[in-house]
């Protein structure tokens, strides 16, 4: 079969089958999408007048036509997203497009109230609608510049592009799925709710002791969407309240998503949080979701709110009080079903008095405040810490039977302060099995006494400095520092810039710590 085309003003026949296998060839000579279409534009570029060829499809979800993939030269190509005016996606139903047709601008009532969206005005546009198994999925759009360049003599050619095409919208779509998904399922935290089934008292280590009250509070709020904030010194288990929220909630069979906002950088805050669409910025190669987005049906764990810039603070407020996101670059809101759970071990109203953290914001979070109360305010639930972390670390570690734990060793444990809470207590255990040598747990590393937690390094007999425990090394030469600051963090001369590093993270250290310093705004 050969078929007789005209290409910019010059007559050439060609072989349809041999065009058919040329494009199929094209379409499969590459795994990705965008460099196919542009291996298909070239070749027709010598058979049809074409300045661009442009992939789409008819999104329901989005309501919207939207642009897959485009080759183009220097011409005007529609918008990537193109919103469907009400009742339009029945009128394209209705008229059951099938076979290629030029589009008419003039007289179409379809496409004349698309023309000044897409930029029809002095471009003919040829249009192969792309079925599968009878269900129209979308099209292939042929643009050339000037009027009337698609006669009749190129319809019967264009319908050899529908088939081939046709295969692989329906490729990509099916790649598009299977990329969601599997976002989807790298946040799936499902298997949590088997580590925390029933009672979230049972869960936490403390709950029926030290921590019955904030598991009272967990009880109370867990059932209902009430936005919750806890607050608590560095490793207290603040994360771990925050589960126990969630597994006793209805949502616990949505995700957990759980997101340290003072270890995103800040140039990057916002995609993170809030995705972003194709194109937004200079490497953002394909749309991404953000943590909002997938927390849709369950909760998001906002750790460490405190360290959120100004600009995601905006961000979050509109997300509180409309529940829904915007993409960075994006045009259009997008719903969202979430629960939000922040936490801080800042003083937030502090903040807001010296202008770092938004007013409105802090009324929106602090609805209902969980206090989580540092280990020294409930040294009862010390001995449960420790025999817990000895089972699990030993687990970890690869030892057969977690060793005994020597008499008095408990009580002197029960003495220390924990500065560092329980992730203090944690690392102590951890240390403690790996310098193991046999016999019961002594502890003896610890330090005897809340007196002595700051205490200056001694030269030990082989040399070595005391305390061995890097903490307690980091707590020391932190404290020297800060002594010739005179107290200073910030600026010029401030402990800061003699550690090199940046204020905020200094602050986060010393609370981490237990270091008392002169905090912002005092004098």
């Amino acid at each position: 079969m050969k078929t007789t085309t005209e290409d910019r003003g010059t007559a050439s026949v060609v072989n349809a089958d041999e065009f058919i296998r040329e494009i199929t060839l094209r379409i499969c000579g590459s795994l990705e999408i965008k460099e196919s279409l542009c291996s298909v534009f070239e070749y027709l570029k010598g058979q049809f007048p074409l300045e661009a060829l442009i992939l789409f499809i008819i999104d329901e979800r989005l309501g919207a036509i939207r642009r897959i993939e485009q080759a183009s030269e220097d011409i005007i190509i529609p918008p990537q997203i193109i919103p469907l005016p009400e009742g339009m996606a029945e009128k394209i139903a209705a008229r059951n497009f099938s076979g290629p047709f030029v589009v008419d601008a003039v007289n179409d009532d379809i496409f004349r109230a698309f023309a000044p969206l897409v930029g029809l005005g002095g471009n003919t546009d040829l249009i192969i609608p792309l079925r599968v198994k009878g269900v129209l999925l979308g099209g292939l759009n042929l643009r050339a510049r000037g009027q009337g360049r698609y006669g009749e003599e190129f319809l019967e050619l264009a319908g050899c592009l529908a088939e081939p095409f046709a295969t692989a919208l329906a490729n990509a779509l099916a790649h598009e799925e299977v990329l969601r998904y599997q976002a989807i399922l790298l946040d799936d935290k499902r298997f949590l709710n088997r580590e925390l089934h029933g009672d979230a008292a049972d869960g936490v280590i403390g709950g029926n002791t030290g921590l019955r009250n904030v598991m009272e509070m967990v009880s109370q709020v867990a059932r209902l969407n009430s936005t919750v904030l806890i607050l608590g010194e560095t490793g207290t288990g603040k994360e771990l309240i925050a589960n126990a929220i969630h597994f006793s909630s209805l949502r616990k069979n949505g995700p957990f998503i759980t997101v340290n906002c003072g270890a995103l950088p800040e140039n990057l805050i916002d995609s993170e949080l809030f995705g972003h669409e194709r194109g937004a910025f200079t490497g953002a190669v394909a749309e991404n979701r953000g943590r909002f987005e997938r927390a849709d049906g369950g909760t998001i764990f906002l750790d460490e709110i405190g360290e959120l810039p100004p600009t995601a603070q905006v961000r979050l407020l509109r997300v509180l009080q409309n529940r829904e996101v915007e993409r960075v670059g994006g045009k259009r809101p997008i719903p969202v079903d979430i629960r939000v759970i922040a936490a801080t071990h800042r003083n937030l109203q502090n903040m807001v008095m010296e202008g770092t953290f938004r007013e409105d914001l802090w009324y929106r979070l602090s609805g209902f405040p969980i206090m989580v109360p540092p280990v020294r305010q409930r040294k009862e639930d010390v001995p449960a810490l420790t025999r817990h972390f000895v089972a699990v670390r030993s687990r970890d570690l690869g030892i057969g039977v977690p060793p005994s734990i020597a008499p008095g060793a408990l009580q002197r444990l029960m003495e220390y302060d924990w500065p560092g809470n329980v992730r203090e207590l944690e690392n102590l255990v951890e240390r403690e099995l790996i310098l193991h040598r046999g016999g019961p747990l002594t502890f003896s590393s610890i330090l005897p006494g809340p007196e002595q937690k700051n205490m200056p390094p001694v030269a030990g007999n082989n040399g070595s400095l005391y305390p061995l425990n890097l903490d307690e090394a980091n707590a020391v030469h932190i404290t020297q520092v800060l002594k010739l600051a005179e107290g200073k963090i910030d600026g010029s001369g401030g402990a800061a810039e003699m550690l090199g590093i940046n204020p905020s993270t200094l602050r986060s250290r010393l609370d981490k710590l237990g270091i008392s310093y002169r905090r912002r705004g005092k004098r």
